[in-house]
This record gives structure tokens, sequence and C-alpha cells, in this order.
């Protein structure tokens, strides 16, 4: 049976509104920050229930095909956490990203996730189109990624295949960004506003390593300070 957004509880209601107002605005980042092109990429953010909700999990993301000028709150897609969309209000003929089944299976995955965020960004898609991981040659890159920035198994589009080599691949890795072997990044975060900047740190380090390894080898940052890097950042930096 289908779920209908009109019949569920206003606390539900709300939240998925508020979901909806954040993904919609944050796909503006996309492509202010030049990581995609025509209607490519996607985010999407886990809707965040009241606590006791009698309501399956469920995700906002972006309509597929349509362009980043077209979009707003109420062009926003809700899905449950198997991929299926539920009677959100907006037209049948409005389908949810091709690319859904890779992020439900994530959120279906990875409890600690809140965000996924997928582009073909020019210069982290050129690494995943050599299946080569970016190597932690940049104290951003410690900061941010805690090492190298891994590359995920080839998956065809369509189903949760994708979505399974994103889980098997970053669960060995503190690195929020993977780059999906001849596809292109997918990042994960907290929420969809830091699987964002995972997004933009992601095509920022991959633009810088490729320039290095233009005018040589680039030096290698031993363990020890990825490490204390890392856990500076994650712990120590910004405002608390």
């Amino acid at each position: 049976m289908t779920l209908v957004l009109a019949e569920l509880p206003a606390d539900v209601r709300a939240a998925v509104a508020a979901t909806r107002d954040r993904v919609a605005a944050l796909h503006a980042e996309l492509p202010r920050n030049d990581l995609v092109v025509w209607t490519a990429g996607n985010v999407s953010e886990r809707v965040p229930l009241p606590e006791g909700a009698d309501v399956p999990g469920l995700l906002v993301i972006k309509p597929s095909g349509v362009s980043y000028d077209e979009l707003s709150a109420s062009t926003m897609v809700v899905c449950t956490l198997d991929g299926a969309k539920i009677d959100d209000g907006t037209p049948e003929s409005l389908q949810p990203s091709s690319d859904t089944a890779a992020h439900a299976y994530v959120y279906a995955h990875r409890e600690d996730v809140g965000g996924v965020v997928h582009t073909h960004s020019t210069y982290a898609t050129a690494w995943a189109a050599r299946g080569e991981e970016i190597p932690c040659v940049l104290t951003m890159m410690a900061d941010e990624f805690g090492g190298p920035i891994p590359v995920g198994p080839f998956a065809i589009i369509g189903d949760d295949s994708i979505g399974r080599g994103i889980v098997e691949t970053l669960s060995t890795s503190r690195s929020p960004a993977v780059l999906m072997q001849n596809h292109g990044p997918f990042t994960v975060g907290k929420d969809a506003r830091a699987a964002v900047k995972a997004a933009v740190m992601c095509e920022e380090v991959a633009r810088t390593v490729h320039v290095s390894r233009q005018l040589g080898e680039p030096l290698p940052i031993e363990q020890h300070h990825v490490d204390s890097l890392f856990d500076r950042y994650q712990n120590v930096y910004g405002q608390h």
C-alpha cells in the first residue's frame, strides 16, 4: 500500500516539508561550485522523523531529468528507504532521480548517514574513470577525508548495486567520499549539507592533486600526521 503524505501525522508532514526546503536549496550549490552540468547529479536527505513516529524511514531527493533552475521544494520527491515514491503531492509523472536506489541503500545500511550527494564533477570523475584513488597528499585531505579518497567498484545504474558498492567501500575508510569506477563521486554526511560540503572538497582536492602530478610526484603525508590532522579537524576545528 502506497503511503500518502497528506494522511501522515502533522509533525511528520512538517519534518518532510522542512527537509524538502533544505534539499531544494542545497541543489543550488552543485552548479554554483561547477560540480554538475545540465540535469546530472542529485542531493538527498533522510527525513529526521519525530521520535516515536510510526512511519517507515523516508528520504527526499531531486526529481529525475529536471533542470536545476526548475527545482523547488514542491518538486522534491519523497521516497521510502526501499526507493519507492510515496504519494507526496507531486504529479505521478515527476519521478525520483535514477540514483534513488543507491541513495536508499546507503540510508538503509548506514544509520549514521543523513545526506547523500552524487555529482559528475570533472576532476573527481576523471580519477574515477581511471579507477584510481586520490592519494592523501594534502593536509586538507587529511582534515576532511582522513586519508585517500577510495575507488568503488564498477556498477550499473538502476538497482542498488551502486549503493552496495558505496557502503562496502566506505566501510573500510574514514572518507565521506567514494569514486565509483567509470561513474563519478558519491559523498555522504550527517545531513545533506555535510554531504554537499564533502562533494565540493572532493572536487577541489581531485583538481589540486591532478595539477600537482603534472609538475612531479606529490609527497605523501605520514600516517601519524594524517591521523592527528583528521582528529583535530573533526573534533577541535571550528565553532562548537
